[in-house]
């Protein structure tokens, strides 16, 4: 399952989230979404667990947690709308 996780601090670090999401089980990928241009950080990121059960217990749990000094959102993710 695939997680949208929003309100990332601008320093926050693939890496770091990740790590975060470890917590609730096993991710199989995690990313932090970066401006093309300037490389910095868009303040949200995406998170591919492995197991539906973790993704679930991680969205019941980390809403409100803290990273990097701020509190996150997490929801499932939703496909792109196409226009």
């Amino acid at each position: 399952m695939k997680l949208y996780i929003g309100n990332l601090s601008w320093g926050t670090t693939t890496e770091d989230l990740k790590a975060h999401f470890e917590e609730f089980g096993s991710v199989s990928d995690a990313i932090v979404i970066t401006d093309r241009q300037s490389g910095r950080s868009r303040g949200f990121g995406f998170v591919t667990m492995d197991n539906d059960d973790e993704a679930n217990k991680a969205i019941a749990e980390c809403g409100g947690t803290e990273l990097d000094g701020r509190e996150i959102k997490c929801s499932e993710a939703t496909p792109r709308k196409s226009f």
